[in-house]
């Protein structure tokens, strides 16, 4: 691609990225909807006036970094201790079951290789934190004890999945499942996240005495980005994917991260936010990227609309996505009406979920229609839960204790 042309589809992507985001924003829709539409637009969907290049796809790979570095940034990991046994029920069941359901009907009922269905039951796994918090922020039960469970299950699928996306990422590349590629991933994984907050640490002190000296201004989002770029890079090199090098970076820098076993990692309160608001405008120029190139990726136009796999493809998934996720709160002993909200604030996918679908097409494992169905199972529950959890509070909200 020739420079000028390239600054104009830079241009396009950010600006139409901006004004869906709006807009969905105004139909009290989450943000990454619009984003996800607007790759739609203006790929071969629709207009075809951006192609997803290399160049663009390099800033995708970098808003996907900046995206899980602010998902462990804002894990509470000592949120997830203290909610007990109810999350971990939650947690555990909304992990194992969506990943069960779509592994056997991709392999049994659609009839797709191990490992494709490998990756459909992964990417069914996902829960978006930031919407669901985002909703329970809006109704102002975040304290409530279902917000106090959901948050807790959600900080569990959160360290889950980012583990499960490293296995993943192994089987693609070796072009299957294998048990000693599970065996090194985990003892990665493992060291990783036992050596990487200590190096983080000892970083982050490096920075916050430059940054009391440092009469330049930029000194804090220049560095953090830098640590998060070699975290990246060294998951790479150990043969995981980068995103896990971005997510541990998070974890560790967060102000809520504490190593197991007592051993607290104690971190300056006013650093720590000094770091998530300078760091912010970065991450949102960056992502929009993201979810812009997985509406690129995404050719509408190719796909056989009336052939019978898509629909039933896209409802199959989209049934085993929700109930996976909504049967783990009938498993712990609350009223009703609170277990069906719970089950309800789990569904969401959002961007967890396109991470995991965009890697599934990236290494060639998602054909085209597999891909587009995915896609539509992922916008769908991010789209209609936070629909039905307002609606139910409005109906059930006074039974609800707390």
């Amino acid at each position: 691609m020739e420079t000028h042309n390239f600054f104009l589809h830079l241009l396009l992507i950010l600006l139409t990225a901006r004004v869906f985001a709006e807009l969905a924003r105004r139909l009290n829709s989450p943000t990454v909807i619009g984003e996800l539409l607007a790759g739609v637009v203006l790929g071969p969907s629709l207009l075809g006036w951006v192609e997803p290049q290399q160049a663009i796809r390099l800033l995708a790979e970098i808003g996907i970094i900046l995206l899980l570095f602010e998902v462990g940034l804002s894990t509470d990991v000592r949120r997830l201790v203290n909610s007990g046994k109810k999350s971990m029920v939650v947690a555990l069941s909304g992990f194992i079951l969506p990943l069960l359901f779509g592994f056997l009907l991709g392999f049994v009922v659609f009839d797709l290789s191990p490992l494709v269905a490998l990756f459909i039951g992964g990417t069914l796994t996902a829960t978006s934190i930031g919407i669901t918090v985002r909703v329970l922020s809006d109704l102002n039960r975040q304290q409530s004890p279902e917000g106090q469970i959901v948050l807790g299950a959600a900080v569990l699928d959160d360290v889950l999945g980012v583990i499960l996306l490293a296995l993943l990422y192994e089987f693609s590349v070796g072009g299957g499942v294998s048990l000693v590629n599970v065996g090194k991933v985990l003892v990665f994984v493992a060291a990783f996240f036992v050596m990487a907050p200590i190096a983080a640490k000892l970083i982050s002190l490096l920075i916050r005495h430059f940054d009391g000296v440092s009469g330049m201004p930029g000194l804090i989002p220049t560095t953090i980005v830098s640590l998060v770029l070699f975290f990246a890079w060294l998951a790479h090199v150990i043969g995981a994917p980068e995103l896990l090098g971005g997510f541990a970076a998070g974890l560790a820098l967060s102000r809520r991260f504490f190593l197991p076993f007592g051993l607290a990692l104690r971190t300056d309160e006013k650093f720590a936010n000094k770091i998530e608001e300078q760091m912010k405008p970065i991450i949102q120029l960056f992502t929009p990227i993201f979810f812009v190139m997985v509406g690129l990726s995404l050719s509408l136009q190719e796909i056989d609309w009336g052939s019978p796999f898509i629909w039933s493809f896209s409802i199959l998934m989209l049934l085993a996505a929700s109930i996976g996720k909504m049967v783990g709160p009938f498993f712990i002993k609350e009223p009703l009406t609170l277990r069906w909200m719970i089950g309800i604030a789990m569904v969401p996918r959002g961007e967890v979920g396109l991470i995991f679908a965009e890697l599934g097409r990236i290494s060639g494992i998602f054909s085209n229609e597999v891909y587009a169905g995915m896609v539509i199972v992922i916008a769908l529950t991010t789209l209609l839960p936070p629909l039905v959890m307002k609606m139910s509070y409005s109906l059930f909200g006074k039974r609800l204790p707390g």
